[in-house]
């Protein structure tokens, strides 16, 4: 079923290849309700070949994520520019931190955002985040927090955004939503599942009356034996690979 779509000669393998996965991460997200109409943006950098060093690979602003395939995903340059023929236009919110963070941080090769309810009540709370459950513990010491600007569109907010996450895998844009950063595109789908997961349950559990802490000796270890961060464990390889598998039974057309 999945070997009826060929490669189109304008594209190298390495890049296809990066094409099949990032267009099905976009089907995965639709799959679980991840999508917001045509908005929001999962980047992912062109293996480097020769001519592609510093693009990357975004989702063609105007469809839903539900019709994204490896072959109209729009290559970009940092500063926006579209590199090669596209049908369509990107969002320029796509770019002002996806592109800042890619052309910044040599091992960010995946950056993801979303507009999750609970991911989204969760960074307009004022104390955010509250490592209280089994995924947010997961997280501990990774997550980092920029102030609300406005819609990012502005090429100097990509700078401060950078500056605001300091390192860190995660980055909660207060009064918006959560950005990871990825070195490769699983293990970035891996931590946005923690972080939509770590929201959920804070929202449900802060509900039903005051939370319950965790010690930091055991926030530590879990983030020593989080499956999600270990390469020794495919650092989420694996769950992916099992959520694009869904995919293709449900509707392979990701691949064309």
């Amino acid at each position: 079923m999945t070997e009826a779509f060929n490669r189109p000669q304008r594209f190298s393998e390495a890049e296809w290849q990066a094409r099949i996965q990032l267009a099905a991460c976009y089907r995965i997200f639709a799959h679980l309700g991840w999508s917001e109409l045509i908005y929001n943006h999962l980047s992912l950098r062109v293996p480097n070949e020769e001519g592609d060093e510093g693009h990357f690979l975004i989702n063609p602003f105007g469809l839903h994520y539900s019709e994204v395939t490896a072959s109209n995903l729009v290559k970009v340059d940092v500063q926006g520019h579209i590199i090669g023929h596209s049908d369509w236009p990107i969002n320029p919110a796509g770019f002002t931190f996806h592109g800042a963070i890619h052309d910044t941080l040599p091992d960010a090769h995946c950056v993801m955002h979303l507009h999750t309810t609970p991911t989204m009540a969760v960074c307009c709370l004022k104390e955010g985040l509250s490592f209280t459950n089994f995924y947010a513990a997961q997280l501990w010491g990774k997550v980092a927090y920029h102030a609300f600007e406005g819609i990012t569109v502005h090429a100097e907010e990509g700078a401060r955004i950078l500056a605001s996450a300091a390192g860190k895998p995660v980055l909660l844009l207060r009064n918006h939503g959560p950005v990871v950063i990825g070195s490769t595109l699983a293990q970035a789908f891996n931590l946005m599942w923690l972080v939509q997961r770590a929201c959920e349950i804070q929202m449900a559990s802060q509900a039903m009356g005051a939370l319950q802490p965790i010690t930091e000796k055991a926030l530590e270890a879990c983030v020593r034996d989080s499956l999600n961060f270990n390469p020794h464990y495919g650092a989420g390889e694996d769950s992916f690979a099992a959520m694009q598998r869904l995919i293709d039974r449900v509707d392979p057309s990701y691949r064309g």
